[in-house]
């Protein structure tokens, strides 16, 4: 009884408030503001993009019962790129559907099970094969709300990986971001690290309108710090806004994708040489936040662009184009420069590959053209 009347008390005297209302300080809180010590946010975890994904993925299919998964080798393989591990076993079936390789076919089937109130997500073991169902994407998915008067919803995300991977040639190593990019209708999102990853896929699924979601098979394996803030389960992040990775000063590197990672890469050379790139990740085609990219410009002065695709009609050259139209092309001191991936079809020979692919070297190149050094 006097153990418990002393485990009573030692509550009671917890619970009190501190002077001016505020809550007393737990004792480990308080001893280490007597000795000075200041107390660190909590520590980011290393997360994959890989388990981004599948995390999402999952704390979805358990928020919402509308939401199922389909596509080639979802199910009971785990997915080919191991995505869906472990989602077939803990949702079964119905949730978590291994389809035949027909990629028009199974688009069509989710087209229609969004139309009639679901919420699917559609896999593409390669954005390459979805020119197989881009009649589903464009004319059925991506047209159906305007050709309704708003009346008919399709809330569906198409996800997979997109844009060069490694050994895979020309029929599998094609950047569709300035494809689904140019279609009203679509929302089309590109992370690069595991929390754009997993706070863009829970957005997609949410939004009421069809979503394409460029990822990158090179990036799935590649860890990044995810915040606490991401690890919660309402995590989201805004479609349509971008975010600035890195402040600069002097020259303002956009990209999207895995070229973020270059960027980043090409900005630490150079500032070993005095020159500050801001770098930004568009995060989001479309809609595009050019007005982040619009306010960098203003302060830096200088643009280039960086992506995988290829240059003619690509992502820079309409970024460049609104930059142009826009106010912020009275700042600039010099013609913007576009990084691109070379104006063929991608060559299986690996010295040919990275070649065609753009390099940190190339970007540091790029830089130093726009600011004439």
């Amino acid at each position: 009884m006097a153990l418990a009347a002393a485990a009573l008390r030692h509550l009671a005297l917890g619970a009190r408030l501190a002077p001016h209302g505020r809550s007393a300080a737990p004792p480990l809180q308080r001893l280490q503001q007597r000795r000075g010590l200041r107390l660190s946010a909590p520590a980011a975890i290393q997360v994959t993009v890989r388990d981004a994904l599948n995390q999402a993925l999952d704390e979805e299919l358990e928020r919402d019962e509308r939401v199922f998964l389909l596509g080639e080798e979802v199910a009971q393989y785990d997915g080919a790129y191991k995505i869906s591990r472990g989602l077939w076993k803990k949702y079964g079936d119905k949730r978590v559907i291994d389809t035949p390789i027909s990629e028009m076919g199974f688009a069509g089937i989710a087209v229609g099970a969004a139309m009639a109130g679901l919420r699917p997500v559609c896999e593409f073991m390669t954005f390459n094969f979805s020119m197989q169902a881009i009649d589903q994407v464009i004319n059925s998915a991506a047209k159906t709300c305007y050709m309704s008067a708003g009346s008919i919803a399709v809330p569906i995300v198409f996800r997979g990986p997109n844009g060069a991977s490694a050994g895979v040639a020309a029929q599998h190593s094609q950047c569709f971001a300035a494809w689904y990019g140019h279609c009203p209708g679509l929302k089309v999102v590109s992370p690069w690290s595991a929390e754009d990853a997993k706070g863009l896929l829970k957005a997609s699924i949410r939004d009421d309108n069809p979503v394409v979601m460029l990822e990158n098979e090179l990036l799935y394996g590649v860890p990044f710090e995810m915040s606490e803030q991401a690890q919660s389960k309402e995590f989201v992040i805004p479609i349509g806004k971008a975010k600035v990775e890195r402040q600069g000063t002097h020259v303002t590197l956009v990209s999207h994708s895995r070229p973020v990672g270059h960027c980043m890469e090409a900005a630490a050379v150079l500032s070993k040489e005095g020159v500050e790139c801001e770098v930004i990740n568009l995060r989001t085609i479309r809609p595009m936040d050019i007005e982040t990219v619009e306010a960098s410009v203003v302060k830096t002065n200088h643009l280039v662009t960086v992506e995988g695709g290829w240059p003619q009609f690509g992502v820079g050259a309409e970024i460049c184009a609104r930059i142009m139209e826009g106010p912020a092309f009275n700042y600039l001191d010099a013609p913007a420069v576009r990084v691109t991936g070379a104006d063929v079809p991608m060559p299986y020979a690996k010295i040919l590959e990275d070649n065609c692919i753009p390099q940190v070297k190339d970007i540091v190149f790029a830089v130093k053209k726009a600011l004439n050094i």
